[in-house]
């Protein structure tokens, strides 16, 4: 009998060793389903059911105070938002990795954070603030990380907005190399669309398209549709500026189908204005 109970209790101790662990690769698995999900709902444009999926994923993970799910799910989820326009709620994902020192999110981590509130000062027009997050991003990232492309990429927009042309075809030509040696395709297409972007502003429109039909080619082949429109955007903007009207007119029209197919209202917003000034200048024959 004693050797019988003593079994039971060994045994009950050891399903009560073996549980957490259960439990464990559970909730992960549960996290690893919710950023999946939340990954098919952006690509189908279907916006706040992604943020909910990534909510979900995010408190999935800080149960466990598992570093990598969480700075993953809470940088997925400020992108999401910063798509809606709710710049607050995408800060306040960000604070999720940013405030929380105790928890030790690698250098990596900390770089794309403050990177992604760069860009979202960027687009609210607070280039100083912009200027001083890509500062801290390039601090944690020191010689190279994952993210010196996207840096690089973010100052080049920086200088682009200050019509610094020479500065901002230097920070491009940096993310181009940085993205070449990382592998990095989304943001060497970034620094190609800028660099077309460059060439723009400068008045050449051969080296601006060159530019932007290799940025086009790798963001379809990524499958990034906000990604496209712009290309397209800009791809008609360097045929108006060759003179080549319905040409720049057919990039219009592709970049208004490819937003309103992304449900991207911002994008298929500036796609048809583009293409109603076109139309504003055939009637007053400018």
């Amino acid at each position: 009998m004693k050797g019988l109970a003593l079994f039971v209790v060994v045994s009950v101790l050891a399903g009560c060793a073996q549980a957490p662990k259960s439990t464990v690769a559970a909730v992960q698995a549960a996290a690893m389903e919710a950023n999946r999900r939340g990954e098919t709902y952006v690509r189908h444009g279907e916006l706040e059911n992604a943020a909910r999926s990534y909510t979900e994923a995010l408190r999935l993970s800080q149960s466990l105070e598992d570093v990598e799910g969480i700075a993953a799910n809470a940088i997925s989820l400020s992108i999401v938002r910063q798509r809606q326009g709710r710049f607050a709620d995408a800060r306040a994902s960000l604070g999720v990795i940013l405030n929380q020192p105790d928890l030790r999110f690698a250098a990596a981590h900390l770089a794309e954070a403050e990177l992604r509130h760069a860009v979202l000062d960027l687009d609210e027009g607070r280039f100083s603030r912009a200027e001083d997050r890509a500062m801290r991003a390039a601090s944690h990232c020191a010689e190279r990380c994952a993210a010196s492309g996207a840096i690089h990429n973010v100052r080049a927009q920086l200088a682009l907005q200050a019509d610094r042309l020479d500065a901002a075809a230097s920070s491009a030509r940096s993310a181009h190399d940085a993205a070449r040696a990382a592998g990095d395709k989304a943001e060497l297409a970034n620094a190609l669309r800028l660099l077309g972007v460059v060439a723009l502003r400068a008045g050449d429109a051969a080296r601006a398209r060159a530019s932007l039909e290799q940025a086009l080619a790798l963001d379809r082949e990524l499958g990034f549709p906000r990604k496209i429109a712009l290309d397209l955007l800009a791809l008609g903007r360097a045929a108006a500026l060759a003179g080549e009207r319905e040409a720049a007119r057919a990039y219009y029209a592709r970049a208004l189908a490819v937003s309103e197919a992304d449900r991207d209202r911002i994008g298929a917003a500036q796609a048809q204005a583009a293409l109603d000034a076109m139309d504003k200048a055939a009637a007053t024959g400018k």
